[in-house]
């Protein structure tokens, strides 16, 4: 008896020592709920095979409300996520803050010169890498080529906002339900100021003078708005104020949508044929202009942190070298197909035939991302760097603030003169309380 109870007790001891072998180390990843990040979060056995030790939990969120919970999490020291999935905006700033993790665990093979200059330059800090880079992107226009072709219409390579406006009202059909041009109309830093902030850049407009006073009541900026405004009444769908990225990829999948200026990451969606009633029919240009100098692309790049005080950092390291590595690459690949691999990250997919075979739209995301400029996004000279944000920690909150006024201009609540006085009012207040304006 007492023969089979210790070797029972000897069982008992073996299992536990295996489970805490396996699985004893839990990651909690936020993330966005983008259509890159969810095909991810399916392809997560392969990495939970490779490290039978570490497991996976993911919190995905909306857009606005990830960047709300991340940006309380790290602020507060609140440990909530081991991973956070957070952009060009917030890493040089967390970083200087010491809120993030020097990404030198990646491993040997991990090839950090092969990230695209442009991505790579905006996550580095004093030399150090602290995000990995899990898609790049600027903006461009995709367009229905079915729709311009019955139009007349041919599109330019590099097309002008008075040629784009013009397509847009010729193409609508609103008793058709065909709009002529989808944009970003949801309030948020990162929603409609992205787009109108690279806008804006197009129109000769920016933020701040080089003295950092707010610059909302000049021309350049009103000429953005009311030609934004008066566009999306025309030629845009119902409801635009409550459109960001997701709500705008379901209307252009659906056949709604003559054209849509957004992130480059969208092309392998709306050519997706198991996503998009018109993969056949689109085609793709380079961010409009008004012939100063400036297209109206942004540069981005959603990007996998560790939060400073991470007690799983390693672990988080496997699991960002992992999902930022050529060979996710491939497995990405291998599953889904060449065209539908995260763009935007490494020199070597660009210089990789089957990728350029497979994706129509590589090269125009690889030239958009190269013309961006955050050192000089504007017409005129600034002080701040950033292409569609301005890199400066107070932005966050007043960048929103004013999304939500140009939002409520584009809804009727307001008008676009209001919505103007309002943002340089709000942004006076809030750079004389930082320090900024004397």
């Amino acid at each position: 008896m007492k023969t089979m109870l210790g070797a029972l007790l000897g069982a008992v001891s073996l299992l536990a020592v295996g489970s805490t072998a396996y699985a004893q180390t839990k990651l909690t990843i936020a993330t966005v709920n983008n259509g890159d990040m969810i095909r991810m979060q399916g392809l997560t056995d392969d990495f939970k095979a490779k490290n039978p030790d570490i497991d996976v939990e993911w919190v995905t969120l909306e857009e606005n409300v990830l960047r709300q919970k991340v940006t309380t999490d790290i602020a507060t020291k609140g440990g909530q996520f081991d991973i956070l999935t957070i952009g060009t905006y917030e890493v040089p700033i967390w970083a200087k803050q010491n809120w993030l993790v020097a990404l030198d665990g990646l491993g040997a093979d991990y090839d950090v010169d092969d990230l695209l200059p442009a991505i790579r330059s905006g996550l580095t800090v004093d030399g150090k890498l602290y995000a990995a880079p899990f898609y790049g992107e600027s903006s461009m226009v995709m367009y229905r080529k079915d729709l311009f072709e019955k139009a007349g219409l041919t599109m330019p390579d590099a097309p002008t906002w008075e040629f784009i406006a013009d397509a847009a009202r010729k193409i609508t059909d609103k008793d058709g339900e065909v709009y002529g041009i989808c944009l970003r109309g949801k309030a948020g830093w990162g929603e409609n100021m992205a787009f109108l902030t690279a806008m804006s850049n197009s129109f000769g407009a920016r933020w701040f003078d080089e003295s950092w006073q707010p610059q909302f009541d000049q021309a350049e900026w009103k000429d953005t708005l009311n030609f934004y405004v008066d566009l999306l009444n025309d030629a845009g769908p119902p409801g635009a104020s409550s459109n960001g990225f997701n709500e705008n990829l379901a209307l252009f999948n659906s056949g709604k949508c003559g054209m849509w200026i957004d992130a480059t990451v969208a092309a392998s969606f709306v050519t997706n044929p198991k996503e998009s009633s018109v993969a056949d029919k689109v085609g793709f240009a380079l961010a409009p202009n008004k012939g100063l100098g400036k297209n109206a692309n942004w540069l981005w790049a959603w990007s996998l942190a560790v939060p400073a005080g991470s007690q799983k950092a390693d672990a988080a390291q496997k699991f960002i070298s992992w999902a930022t590595s050529k060979d996710y690459l491939d497995l990405v690949a291998s599953k889904e197909g060449w065209a539908n691999v995260p763009p935007g990250t490494r020199t070597s997919l660009y210089a990789n035939p089957e990728y350029q075979s497979a994706a129509p739209f590589a090269k125009m995301t690889l030239d958009s991302i190269n013309s961006a400029d955050p050192t000089k996004p504007t017409v005129k000279p600034v002080p701040y760097v950033g292409v569609q944000f301005v890199a400066i920690p107070e932005f966050q909150g007043l960048g929103t603030t004013v999304g939500q006024l140009f939002s409520g201009a584009l809804a009727g609540q307001m008008t676009v003169d209001d919505a103007l006085a309002q943002a340089q009012q709000t942004a006076t207040r809030e750079m004389t309380e930082a320090g900024y304006i004397q």
